[in-house]
């Protein structure tokens, strides 16, 4: 019983952000600004710190298929120079 009071290991930052990637880490929080009972603006904050392992093993892997974060991803984002050459194209064709 004594162990449990005064445990005899101190732990360090390495300890520590082992266990938080290895186990995970959920933060959840709302912010809510209200003035005279109209609310101005509502924050919710949803935070999950974990491993990439960890996250594939609960079924997270969007940043497999963000095509910023990924090479293999397939872009869903044009490139810049599309919408100029698609609006040029429509003003050829309606004669503009």
């Amino acid at each position: 019983m004594a162990e449990l009071v005064s445990p005899s290991r101190t732990y360090g930052l390495v300890d520590i952000l082992d266990r938080v990637l290895d186990k995970g880490l959920v933060v959840v929080g709302d912010i809510k600004i209200n003035l005279a009972n109209v609310e101005l603006l509502t924050i919710q904050v949803r935070l999950l710190i974990c491993s990439i392992d960890k996250a594939e093993q609960i079924g997270l892997n969007w940043w497999k298929t963000d095509p910023r974060l990924s090479t293999h991803a397939h872009s869903a984002i044009p490139p810049q120079s599309q919408p100029a050459s698609a609006a040029r194209q429509q003003e050829s064709r309606h004669g503009s």
